[in-house]
């Protein structure tokens, strides 16, 4: 039986939830996750579980925070003066918005509070300092 090794591209079915057992994604209705094992397309702990696995195979697999998406990193929140929104931009709380980093790559940031003359934006991944469980299943192996 063909057992799943770096470089191998492959899909898997996948429901992933916090230590409270809330649910923040999952592959349930849709069609399996595809990507390269080892190539860094998804999150290390999850990535290290793969090898070994045969297609049918399925297992639970604990990932800690920094082996997911990393400690939340204070610096990564900001205030940014009202003054430098455009009108058109909702200026509410869990909105999404996109900055660009020096270099020019899109950042995501969430709008996490609004004062008077400031809004707070965290750059943080929503699941950053979030240990997290994944039940996952092998669907093949190509």
């Amino acid at each position: 039986m063909t057992q799943v090794k770096s470089g191998d591209t492959v899909r898997i079915h996948y429901t992933g939830t916090l230590n409270d057992g809330t649910v923040f994604d999952s592959s349930k209705g849709r069609d399996p996750l595809e990507f390269t094992v080892g190539s860094g397309q998804i999150i290390p702990g999850l990535d290290k579980a793969l090898p070994g696995m045969a297609v049918g195979d399925a297992k639970s697999v604990p990932v800690p925070a920094a082996e997911a998406y990393g400690a939340r990193n204070d610096e990564a929140v900001m205030d940014v003066p009202k003054s430098e929104f455009p009108d058109d931009i909702p200026l509410e709380a869990g909105t999404m918005l996109e900055m660009r980093s020096p270099d020019g790559k899109a950042v995501p940031v969430q709008i996490t509070e609004v004062k008077d003359d400031a809004v707070t934006l965290d750059a943080n991944h929503r699941l950053a300092g979030e240990d997290l469980n994944f039940e996952i299943e092998l669907v093949s192996i190509a």
